[in-house]
This record gives structure tokens, C-alpha cells and sequence, in this order.
């Protein structure tokens, strides 16, 4: 029994969900998205979106709990969006953009230019005595996601010193460097 696939979503104001032939189409203020889903069934009682799965086989329960939050993060998306922050650390790593171009200036010797996808919004923050910030917003949450992996992935940060690009928040398992 699939406790997330079992509740519902309830559709806040400004939020419209429309289903057609299991494809899912929500829209707010802040865009339109659409995801086609398949095995189960998707209905609006009430102002609430319910999931339901046509039997107990293993295929239907594996996908019951993913398409409810699916579609979850759709209606979240499209009233708030999702951000994701990328801290650059290092010594002379930078960061900046020209509309939907990063350039990213991580220690190599050229910089890495990035063209991020237009339903993506870039912004770069550069303070003295801070480290540089690259904050993600979209109301695509897999899309911000995506991006900001593969910005991740150019500069991971290593165990020894922390330097790289990282999340902001995220822990980072630190190792004990040599002893003389």
C-alpha cells in the first residue's frame, strides 16, 4: 500500500489541472506544464487530484507513489517554482551571465561556457569575501535539477579542501590529508 500514492493533491487557487487521455496539463502564474503518465488513473474530486492504480501488480504500485509526486511538483511548480543554489569554491573560480549564457571560470586553462535552457532563469552572485553564487529557477523541478548536475559536474568538489562547485547546504564528507 502506497502511503504517498494514497493521498491526495489539493489544487490551490490560481492552479488549474486539466486531464485528457492521461496526459496532465497544469497551469499558474508562473507557466504551463505537461507530463503524460500511463497505468494508472488520474481524477479530480472536489478541488483534489486523485491517483489510483488498477491493481496491486508490482509495475502499477512502483509507479502509483512517483506519479502523485509528480504531479505534486507540477502544481508546486507552477504556483512557487523551484531553485536550486550552486556555490562555487575555490580560489579565482568565477561566475557570471549574459541572459541564458554561464561562463564559468573554474581553474582550467579556458573558461566553460554554458548555454542554459530557456525555461531555466540564471542569476549569478558575486560578493567580496563570499563565495560566488549561481541560483537556478524554474518551474520545471526535473529541469533545475538537470541543469544544475550537469553545472555540478564540470567541478565536483573534492574530500581534501572542499574546492569545487557544491549545492548550498550540502555536507560534504571531508578526509584527514596527509600526516608527516
Amino acid at each position: 500500500m502506497s502511503r504517498i500514492g494514497n493521498s491526495p493533491i489539493t489544487i490551490p487557487e490560481g492552479v488549474t489541472v486539466d486531464i485528457n487521455d492521461n496526459i496532465v496539463t497544469v497551469k499558474g502564474k508562473l507557466g504551463e506544464l505537461t507530463q503524460e503518465f500511463s497505468d494508472v488513473s488520474i481524477k479530480i474530486e472536489e478541488g483534489k487530484v486523485v491517483v489510483e492504480r488498477p491493481s496491486d501488480l508490482k509495475t502499477f504500485k512502483s509507479k502509483h507513489g512517483l506519479y502523485r509526486s509528480l504531479i505534486s511538483n507540477m502544481i508546486d511548480g507552477v504556483r512557487e517554482g523551484w531553485t536550486k543554489q550552486l556555490e562555487l569554491i575555490g580560489v579565482g573560480y568565477r561566475a557570471s551571465n549574459q541572459g541564458q549564457k554561464l561562463d564559468l571560470a573554474l581553474g582550467f586553462s579556458h573558461n566553460i561556457v554554458v548555454e542554459v535552457a530557456k525555461e531555466v532563469t540564471v542569476e549569478t552572485i558575486s560578493e567580496k569575501g563570499k563565495n560566488p553564487i549561481i541560483k537556478l529557477t524554474s518551474s520545471d523541478k526535473q529541469l533545475v535539477g538537470q541543469v544544475a548536475a550537469k553545472i555540478r559536474g564540470f567541478r565536483p568538489p573534492e574530500p581534501y579542501k572542499g574546492k569545487g562547485i557544491k549545492f548550498v547546504g550540502e555536507v560534504l564528507r571531508r578526509k584527514a590529508g596527509k600526516s608527516a
